[in-house]
Formats: structure tokens, sequence, C-alpha cells
């Protein structure tokens, strides 16, 4: 079909790609954006405090897929066809630069999310892909005999449209997954992931607000989820950084039916008590007559480390020969198997992220097709698919975008 018209509801990141790479494969067809919105790319320009996380460089697509809590099993042959590597080499073509930091996240080399903007806006100008915004879809009726097997667009104040083709890159919004439920498909559901920890009224994190450790632990108590590793921040209001991050990931849906309310582990030294406590008593021996809490033997800052001193009951100002070894050990205890009590999660404008969205029975990995509906796509995080915090969530949207344009 010469001039197959092609509309992508949805301005963000998945939609953006999925129109370029689909006006790059097929210029005679006319591909449009609708953004209910009137801004375009929001999440790619606060991605990564405003650098833009890309991708991740693991260009290996079965250990990729151990960073999708949700989307694992399904993401494998897509990686296969479309991966980190790819999307790199893609904006390179494109005059984008990336970089990759120690922790294997992928940045623009300028540091700054406009410029993977720029270059989305800079293409749709060059294929002359049409953005709509301002285009709130109110419904959508599918092909039929008598409407000439074209789907259906009703826009608010708006005339409606029609289309051959439709791919879907509305994200987590409760109103699209409406819509698609009224067309007959399932939502798996929905609630946040990638949230911060609240704890209130604990001594040991008063006054450490922005303090951090790049090495910790943490785990949730009395659950099935495993252990996380990383920078643990401690904020305004409890727990932050990539360690608790990944824990909300992994228990999105265990942590939401405890009302997030549970008992946190942290592991401030990444280390055993046992070796907490042998480290702490050779230093015993070496720093007899210093001050412990002028003196700490762990990469951990100072203030954390006499809050823990303060939380083990011994005072700072007490000499390293006169502390007992039930003092070093409950010491030794604060600093690998602190528990903190979790009341809550952070405000929704923290949540970047939600578990949730379309069965992924219901889609055609190999397509992004609906098994349901034909000529009707999916890409990004419509679908039950969400990832760790590192430049997953974005290449998942990436790679669904890419193989849903290969194949309208």
């Amino acid at each position: 079909m010469k001039n197959k018209q092609v509309i992508i509801i949805g301005g963000g990141a998945g939609g953006f790609f999925a129109a370029i790479n689909l006006k790059e494969k097929n210029p005679n067809y006319n591909v449009s954006i609708l953004e209910q919105t009137n801004t375009v790319l929001k999440k790619v320009k606060i991605s990564g405090g405003g650098r833009c996380n890309v991708t991740h460089s693991c260009f290996e697509p079965e250990e990729l897929t151990k960073n999708y809590p949700r989307g694992e099993k399904e993401l494998l042959g897509a990686f296969y066809q479309f991966q980190p590597q790819d999307m790199i080499e893609w904006l390179r073509k494109r005059g984008v630069k990336t970089k990759t930091e120690s922790d294997g996240r992928m940045f623009p080399v300028s540091d700054d999310s406009q410029t993977i903007i720029d270059c989305f806006l800079k293409e749709t100008r060059k294929l002359n892909i049409t953005i709509n915004k301002g285009f709130a879809v109110e419904k959508l009726i599918p092909p039929t005999e008598e409407n000439h097997q074209k789907w259906q667009i009703q826009i608010k104040n708006k005339p409606n449209l029609e289309a051959d083709a439709l791919v879907f890159a509305t994200g987590s919004q409760p109103k699209s997954w409406k819509m698609l439920t009224d067309l007959g498909h399932s939502i798996s559901n929905p609630v946040p992931s990638l949230f911060t920890m609240d704890v209130k009224n604990d001594n040991r994190l008063k006054g450490l607000a922005g303090v951090s450790v790049n090495n910790g632990t943490v785990w949730a108590k009395d659950t099935q989820l495993s252990t996380e590793n990383g920078a643990v921040l401690v904020t305004h209001w409890g727990f932050s950084a990539p360690a608790v991050l990944r824990l909300s990931a992994w228990g999105a849906r265990e942590l939401a039916e405890k009302n997030y309310k549970f008992e946190m582990g942290v592991n401030w030294i990444e280390d055993t008590p046992k070796n907490a406590l042998k480290i702490l008593k050779a230093h015993r021996e070496e720093w007899r007559k210093k001050q412990i809490g002028t003196l700490c033997p762990f990469e951990i800052p100072n203030r954390l480390w006499r809050k823990l001193i303060e939380a083990a009951q011994i005072d700072s100002k007490t000499n390293w020969a006169s502390l007992s070894n039930k003092e070093l050990e409950s010491l030794a205890n604060e600093l690998t198997k602190g528990i903190f009590h979790v009341n809550g999660k952070s405000t929704h404008k923290d949540e970047f992220v939600t578990c949730g969205g379309i069965d992924l029975t219901e889609v055609d990995f190999k397509t992004m097709e609906s098994k349901i509906l034909p000529n009707l796509y999916f890409t990004g995080e419509v679908l039950n698919i969400d990832a760790i915090t590192g430049g997953f969530n974005f290449q998942a949207a990436w790679t669904t975008a890419w193989i849903a344009a290969q194949n309208i």
C-alpha cells in the first residue's frame, strides 16, 4: 500500500523512535504522531537527571533480559533483533556520540538530554513526519468492512482521523489502558515501580540527608526478594539511590501488597558481620588511644559512622582500647544488618516507571502486533514491561519501537 496511513499515539521516546524508523523504511507512508499534551519527549528530557540515560552497555541479550522484572522472557528474542549496540550505532550515524560510565549506564557525550531530543526532532522534520500536539484520543474503532479496513480515531474537540495501522506508545496511562480493554485486551494491574522508601522518626538517619555510600546492600525482610547491591542514599524522607530503586522494581507487586510497610535491612559496607567485627577488633589494637568517633576503618562518610556508633550505644569520645567485644559486635551489626521500618514510598512525581500494562501473552514479540486486533502495535511502557534503573527502560522502548516499525 503505497500511501499507507500510520498513526502513532504518544509523543514519547517509543513513539518518536517508531515513527522515525517507520518513515525511513517506508518513505511513501504518511506517518503522524498524536500527543495529548503540548510537550513531547518529556521523559527523555528528565531522564538521568537531565542527561538522558539512553541505554546500558550490556550487549548480551541473555544478560540484558535479567534486568527486567517484567518482560524478561518476551524480550530475549526482541533483543536479538535490536539491542543497545544497535541503538548506539543508530545515534552515531545521526551525529550523537555516547559514553559509558563506570556502572554501565550510557549517556550522550554532551551530558544533555536536549541532544537526544534535538536528534529526534531533526529526524522527524527531515522525514516529514507530522507531530500533532494537543490531540487527545477519546475512542478507537477497529477496522470493519463498512469503513474500508481503516482504524477510526476519535479526537477530543477535533475531526476524526483514520489509519491503516496504529502504534500505541502512550506509556502507563490508565485512560489508554481503558481504551485497550474496551477493544478486548487485558491489563496486568498497574502498581508503581522504581520508588524511594519512606522511613520516619529513626534517629540513625536524622541529619544525614544527602549522605550516601557507593557499595551498600539492601533487602526486604520476610519477602522472597533478593538482596540488591549498589549506592544507598539517605534522603530527607528515607532512602533512595540505585540499590533501593532496584529493590523497589523487583518488589513492585509484593511491596504494594504490604502497602509499603515492611522492614528493610541495610548493609552500609557490603561485608559480613563476622568480617566487620574482625576489622573493628584489629583497629582496636592499632588505634588504642584514639577516640572511636574520629577514626573510621570503613569507606563510609564520617557523619554516618558517628550515627552508627551512637546507635550501637557507644560514646563517640571513647578510646578504641576501652571498647568491649560486645560493643564492637553491636557496632558490626549496625554496619552490616541494620533494620529500618519503611512506612510508605515516594510521592508520585518521583515514580518514573510503572509495573503493569498490556498482558504480554496478547502481543507477538516478533512483530509487536496485537494478537487480538490486526494492525495494532505496541511499544514501551504501555506493555507490562519494566526494568531496574540504568537505561534499561529506554532500551525496551527503543527495541519494541524498532521492531514495530520494521513490521508495519
